[in-house]
C-alpha cells in the first residue's frame, strides 16, 4: 500500500501546489498592477516638484493619462470644484505640493489600469484543473483496475472457506498489491485442506481402535461375569476355589483398566495431532502480531497494557503455532484476572529468549496449580466459565515440539507464565 499511499500524496500535493500558484499570479498581478501606477506617479511628481514646471511629456507613460494643476489661490473660484471630483473613465490621485513650508497648490493625476487579462488567467486556470482532473480520474481508474477488480474477485474466497470447500488454487494477482494477502489465503486454504484430511484420518483410525478396544474388552469383561455369577450361585464349595475367582475378577478388572487407559491416551493424542513447522521468526514480527490482536482487545476491555522494550532476536519454531500459545495464555487472563493490568517482560538466560505474560488477579490453589497443564483438568475458579480445560496442555505441547517450553508462576496479586523459545 505504500505506492498508493504515495499517488494519493502526489495528488493532494500537485492540488496544493497548483492551488498556491494560482493565488500568486493572481494577487501577484494585482499587487504588481497597484504598485506599477504609484510608482509612476512618484516618478512624475518628484520631476514636477524639482523642475517647478507641470509641462510633463506623458507618451512614455504607462498608466498616467493627464497631469492638471490647481494653484491655492484658484481655490475660490467655481472652477475649482471640478478639480477634485472623481473621473468615472480614470483613477484619479490629487497631492499636494509645498514650497519652503508652504502649499502652493495641487496636482491631479489621472491614471488608467490596463484592464486585466481575465481570459489569460482564466485558461491558465482551465488548464490547470484539467491536469488535476485527469490525475483524480487515472487514480481513480488505477485503483479500480489494480485493486477494487481483484478483490471483487475474492469476495467468493472466504465464502468457500466456511464452506469447507479447500480445493482449487488461489491464482496470484499479476500487480502484487494482493501478493501477500493471497499467499496467505493459499496457505490457509491449504492448512485447512490438510486439517481436515488429518482430522478424517483421525477419525477412522480412532474407530478401528475402538472396534478393536471393544472386542478385547469383551473377553475379559465375559470371564468377569462368569466368575461374579459362580460366586452368587455359591457354587463354588472349596475356598481355594472362591478365591481364585475372586483373584480373576481384579485381573479382568485390571486388563479392563489398562484397555480403557489406552483408550483415553490415544483419544487425548488424537486431539493434540498439532503439526509444528520447524522454522525461524524473529521477536519483533511476533509482538507486533501478537499487539495487533490484543491491543485492540486491552483496550475495549480497559485493561491496562504494558510491554518491555526488547532486542529483535531471531527465534526458533513456528511463529503461527507461538501466536496459538499468547492466544491461550491472553484469553485466560481476560477470562480468570480481574481486568486491571497484564504485562508483558522480556528477558534471556542460558541463549533462551524468555517472556513473561503476567496478569493481575487472583491465583489458582496449590492444588489446582500443581494439575493446570494436564489435559481436561479445570480449576476451582473456572466454575461457571466456558471452556474445556486443553487450552494451557495444549500450549505445552506447541511449545514442547519447538523445543521450548512454558512454566506458570504464581504472584501476590496475580498470575505468570513464561514461554521460553530456543
Amino acid at each position: 500500500m505504500k505506492k498508493y499511499n504515495l499517488w494519493i500524496i502526489g495528488a493532494v500535493s500537485l492540488y496544493i501546489i497548483l492551488a498556491v500558484l494560482f493565488g500568486i499570479v493572481i494577487y501577484g498581478t494585482a499587487a504588481e498592477r497597484s504598485r506599477s501606477y504609484n510608482v509612476e506617479i512618484n516618478r512624475i511628481y518628484n520631476r514636477i516638484v524639482a523642475g517647478d514646471t507641470i509641462k510633463i511629456d506623458l507618451q512614455e507613460s504607462d498608466y498616467v493619462e493627464q497631469v492638471l494643476w490647481l494653484p491655492v489661490k484658484a481655490l475660490d473660484q467655481e472652477s475649482s470644484a471640478g478639480f477634485f471630483e472623481d473621473n468615472n473613465r480614470l483613477g484619479v490621485v490629487i497631492r499636494p505640493v509645498y514650497s519652503q513650508g508652504e502649499c502652493t497648490g495641487f496636482l491631479r493625476f489621472e491614471y488608467r489600469i490596463p484592464a486585466f487579462d481575465a481570459d489569460h488567467i482564466f485558461w491558465w486556470v482551465e488548464i490547470g484543473l484539467l491536469i488535476f482532473a485527469l490525475f483524480v480520474i487515472g487514480l481513480l481508474i488505477f485503483v479500480k483496475l489494480r485493486l477494487i477488480r481483484p478483490f471483487m474477485r475474492l469476495r467468493h474466497l472466504p465464502e468457500e472457506l466456511a464452506g469447507g470447500h479447500f480445493k482449487g488454487i488461489v491464482r496470484e494477482e499479476k500487480n502484487r498489491y494482493f501478493s501477500s494477502f493471497l499467499q496467505s489465503m493459499g496457505r490457509m486454504k491449504d492448512t485447512l485442506d490438510i486439517s481436515r484430511k488429518r482430522q478424517l484420518e483421525l477419525e477412522r483410525e480412532k474407530k478401528k481402535l475402538l472396534l478393536s478396544l471393544s472386542h478385547d474388552i469383551k473377553t475379559p469383561l465375559n470371564t468377569i461375569r462368569l466368575y461374579s455369577r459362580a460366586l452368587e450361585e455359591n457354587l463354588y464349595s472349596d475356598g481355594t476355589e472362591r478365591l481364585h475367582a475372586m483373584h480373576q475378577i481384579g485381573v479382568k478388572a485390571e486388563e479392563i483398566e489398562a484397555y480403557v487407559e489406552e483408550i483415553m491416551k490415544n483419544s487425548r493424542e488424537g486431539i493434540l495431532d498439532i503439526h509444528v513447522e520447524d522454522g525461524e521468526f524473529y521477536l519483533k514480527d511476533f509482538m507486533d502480531r501478537v499487539l495487533d490482536t490484543y491491543s485492540d482487545q486491552c483496550a475495549i476491555r480497559m485493561v491496562e497494557l504494558r510491554v518491555d522494550r526488547f532486542e529483535n532476536r531471531l527465534l526458533k519454531g513456528d511463529i503461527d503455532r507461538a501466536l496459538e500459545v499468547f492466544e491461550n495464555i491472553f484469553e485466560n487472563a481476560f477470562k480468570y484476572g480481574d481486568g486491571r493490568q497484564i504485562e508483558i517482560h522480556f528477558y534471556e538466560e542460558d541463549y533462551c529468549q524468555l517472556i513473561r505474560v503476567f496478569n493481575t488477579g487472583k491465583t489458582v490453589s496449590d492444588t489446582d496449580f500443581n494439575h493446570i497443564f494436564e489435559s481436561f483438568f479445570r480449576a476451582a475458579n473456572s466454575q461457571g466459565l466456558p471452556g474445556n480445560g486443553l487450552g494451557l496442555y495444549i500450549c505445552r505441547e506447541i511449545m514442547r515440539k519447538m523445543g521450548g517450553e512454558i512454566f506458570a508462576e504464581r504472584e501476590t496479586d496475580g498470575m505468570s507464565f513464561v514461554v521460553v523459545f530456543r
